[in-house]
């Protein structure tokens, strides 16, 4: 079994050419609340709880920015956080957990070499700790079939064929 380590994601690639994602190692994914009084972000008082906020507690983090108000939020205000973050997180976007482990998982999924699989037939593992988005899945298959020679989602005993290459 091969296994590709990239941050806090493992990929394994197994000899029979099954890939598994493994997300379940994510330890750190942190929210920045952007709290203020009513719905009005005041920005001499914005800039100043930035300005004092302890940014290298996100060092090497994966960082989601959201706000947990209905207030709108001038993008300016997520800019001048990302500035202050920059320096210390792993990787950061603005929105939801969701948003940021689909941004992840595609690096993950990009950094697979594809070599491997040329003309073989590959199985997408569908069974995992965590579970895997729907999106992760949906970029394997347009990374993997333009290359492979067929591919199945499940396991290797109860396998869902979804591509194979026309001879």
């Amino acid at each position: 079994c091969t296994q590709i380590i990239y941050e806090k994601f493992t990929v394994y690639i197994s000899k029979r050419n099954c890939i598994i994602i493994s997300s379940n190692q994510i330890k750190f994914i942190f929210f920045i609340n952007l709290n203020f009084e009513g719905f009005i972000l005041k920005e001499k008082e914005f800039r100043e709880s930035v300005k004092e906020h302890q940014w290298d507690q996100y060092l090497n983090q994966y960082v989601a920015i959201t706000c947990s108000s209905d207030a709108i939020i001038p993008s300016w205000a997520y800019l001048l956080i990302s500035t202050a973050l920059a320096p210390f997180a792993k990787k950061f976007v603005v929105g939801d957990l969701n948003l940021l482990e689909n941004m992840i998982f595609q690096e993950v999924i990009f950094s697979i070499p594809l070599k491997q699989f040329t003309d073989v037939p590959v199985i997408i593992k569908g069974c995992s700790n965590k579970q895997i988005p729907d999106t992760a899945y949906a970029l394997m298959c347009q990374r993997l079939v333009p290359v492979v020679s067929s591919l199945m989602f499940g396991e290797a005993c109860s396998s869902v064929p979804l591509f194979k290459k026309k001879k």
